[in-house]
């Protein structure tokens, strides 16, 4: 099975990253169409056009397994690159490819919807809408990392469910390895006595993260045991508010840490995370997403708190590999990161499960394996 990303898309982000490598394990031969993202359509296409012959005449080793040798070829179109799925179509018909989408999200929905750049009902907003619908109507095969996410999309754009494939988003475990959380474990036992308890949230500080719920959370512990730090890695748009917000309360149990990068991170994480925060949005998108950050959190051994929603619940069981709380009452994340603080053995016992769970389902070799078969079965 040949598989090619095609797109101006970040090599970088862990969803491509992901997929890549783990179809690779999984002994799909796999190639690449790219360009950085930010290039104008009229540009990138003509780059992508020069740039296809040469991805598609070396791909990696192809698998030794028959089975996959007779596999049709594909191209996969990853994460946000929406335009670009028409091109990938014109490509396709030379070779007789199937083309493969996986969106991670709407651009309808994240920016008018989610982000609130403009009406619902404005020009761009109808604009964006119908970039979605041709790029969904365009694909063979369109991949989502959840089932609710498969639903919305399958409903929103009016497409049968059968034209969907769900895989969630996992982690790279090149990246948050098995070594660094053993280093980190390691770190954490080897600290002075009475140092700080720490909740660590990392992530773009998109309005789906809920960072302003965090905030609201960090005031109730704040107020009833200053033992816990919260760490809050990153930057995004709801920043500025967030801090602002945690300045006028006078909160002296947050520091705010900017932007790293992902090998940088993963090593912060396993060291000074007594517990990860996953995302508390009360958007509908919120309820629909398990984002990298849950997935990477407990491939380093991290106990995590995160909303709710019948998404985490497809995947993960509450005080057996995750601890939930109510997205709709920031006391709840309070009383969850003090119910860990202050149970050192359920924290253990859930941090170990999730750990077990990431690497046994969510690691690359398991997701590219999942994906090669469902590549394998629709496009015999």
């Amino acid at each position: 099975m040949d598989v090619c990303f095609l797109g101006g898309y970040d090599r970088d982000y862990p969803r491509n990253a992901v997929l890549r490598r783990g179809l690779s394990l999984a002994g799909a031969s796999v190639s690449e169409c790219h360009v950085r993202p930010g290039y104008k359509f009229w540009l990138r296409y003509p780059l992508l056009v020069s740039r296809w012959p040469q991805a598609i005449s070396n791909p990696a080793p192809v698998s030794r397994d028959r089975k996959l040798q007779k596999a049709s070829d594909c191209i996969l179109v990853p994460e946000f690159c929406q335009k670009d799925v028409p091109l990938a179509r014109f490509l396709a018909l030379f070779g007789s490819r199937r083309v493969v989408f996986d969106p991670l999200a709407s651009r309808f929905e994240t920016k008018f919807v989610d982000w609130g750049w403009r009406s619902t009902g404005s020009l761009a907003a109808r604009w964006n809408r119908t970039i979605d619908a041709l790029a969904f109507r365009l694909s063979g095969l369109i991949l989502a990392d959840t089932t609710a996410h498969r639903d919305y999309y399958a409903g929103f754009f009016g497409l049968p469910a059968e034209k969907f494939a769900v895989v969630p988003v996992g982690f790279d475990d090149r990246v948050f390895s098995r070594d660094l959380a053993w280093a980190g474990r390691a770190a954490r036992a080897a600290r002075p006595a009475g140092s700080r308890f720490t909740a660590v949230f990392f992530g773009s500080f998109l309005p789906l993260h809920g960072v302003d719920f965090i905030i609201e959370a960090a005031r109730g512990v704040w107020e009833r045991d200053r033992s816990v730090r919260f760490l809050m890695i990153g930057g995004g748009r709801t920043l500025p508010g967030v801090k602002a917000r945690a300045a006028e309360l006078g909160l002296g149990n947050i520091d705010f840490e900017g932007w790293q990068t992902q090998a940088a991170l993963a090593g912060a994480v396993a060291i000074s995370a007594d517990i990860c925060l996953g995302i508390f949005g009360r958007t509908e998108k919120a309820a629909r997403v398990v984002p990298h950050k849950i997935f990477q959190s407990m491939a380093l051994a991290k106990p995590v708190v995160t909303a709710r929603t019948p998404s985490v619940e497809e995947l993960f069981a509450h005080g057996r590999d995750i601890y939930l709380c109510d997205k709709a009452r920031p006391e709840s994340l309070a009383e969850a990161v003090l119910a860990l603080k202050d149970d050192a053995d359920l924290r253990e016992s859930i941090a170990r499960n999730g750990f077990e769970l990431a690497w046994e389902k969510f690691q690359p070799a398991a997701l590219g394996a999942a994906l090669r078969n469902i590549l394998g079965r629709r496009f015999p």
